[in-house]
């Protein structure tokens, strides 16, 4: 028999008490990881906690064979996204991969947005992605190895009603993972993003007061978070070395390599521009390859495959 993929290695999933991380958390464990499962357990809006769903992970993971612990600690903290590297630590003497994965919503059109709603989630989503992997840079350094896996979204990547704060925070997740690749090259420590589409109690709360809303709702409830977790596992082996700064989107069986902005066309004036030409001239010039106010469903618009 083949020697487990990830034999040794032991992987952070944040936000692994349910849904895409607790998927992610018990296939690492199936190839020989040894994963610290963190979960605050809040609720969907980042409300209260629980230390129930991070153990019920491990009890798991423990009763098919495998090694993890649990850990409670907040994303959102720079001393404590210190804690849950320090966990894999402490526990297990190591650490070679991180998965961000921790996430709330609060959903609101961007002109009814409170602070609050902006704050939470960028805190959690952002602020969470880059304290961990902050906390987890300076130990890849040292042992010169590393992967992150970032969780972003289509939501961001493309676009969405009523989710400025959680599509800003997944936008820059991409940005985060390439600053980290590029960064962090030399030292032998990758770092690529996953868009799921994958239902879960974290996108439960999606409208479904329209026919249109309910039959996508149906669609995404086929994805299920199972179908993530394959990917992030390949992503986490020493066989995807050569993978770096890539984002990818999974959905049902389709996994897509999801592109990166590039300049598409340009126009120049040897006189340089004044707003006048730039009206006549150069908006009209490049108006052909405008992109549209689509949305990920625009974008996505077959049933999964």
């Amino acid at each position: 028999m083949s020697a487990a993929l990830l034999e040794g290695k032991v992987i952070v999933v944040t936000g692994a008490g349910g849904g895409i991380g607790r998927d992610i958390a018990l296939a690492l464990a199936r190839e020989g990881a040894r994963v610290v499962v963190n979960d605050i357990g809040a609720s969907v809006a980042g409300e209260g906690s629980d230390a129930g769903p991070a153990q019920q992970v491990v009890n798991e993971i423990r009763a098919a064979g495998g090694e993890a612990v649990a850990n409670t600690d907040s994303v959102s903290d720079a001393r404590a996204a210190a804690r849950i590297v320090g966990s894999a630590l402490d526990s297990f003497g190591r650490l070679d991969g991180v998965v961000n994965n921790a996430g709330i919503l609060r959903d609101r059109f961007f002109h009814k947005m409170s602070d609050d709603e902006w704050d939470s989630v960028i805190k959690v989503h952002l602020y969470g992605s880059y304290h961990v992997s902050r906390a987890a840079a300076t130990h890849f350094k040292e042992q010169q190895s590393g992967a992150f896996v970032h969780m972003t979204s289509t939501s961001g990547l493309i676009g969405n009603f009523g989710q400025a704060n959680y599509a800003a925070a997944k936008l820059g997740i991409a940005a985060l993972s390439k600053s980290i690749a590029l960064d962090m090259l030399k030292f032998n420590v990758r770092s690529n993003c996953i868009a799921p589409f994958a239902w879960s109690r974290m996108i439960g709360s999606i409208p479904t007061a329209t026919e249109a809303e309910q039959k996508r709702v149906d669609r995404m409830k086929q994805m299920t978070p199972a179908k993530i977790a394959p990917l992030a596992v390949a992503l986490l082996s020493d066989q995807a070395a050569d993978t770096n700064g890539q984002i990818f989107a999974v959905r049902n069986n389709e996994i897509f390599l999801i592109s990166q902005p590039r300049p598409v066309r340009s126009v120049h004036r040897g006189e340089g521009w004044d707003p006048e030409t730039v009206l006549n001239h150069a908006l009209p010039a490049l108006k052909a390859q405008y992109f549209g106010l689509d949305r990920s469903s625009d974008v996505f618009s077959w049933d999964p495959i």
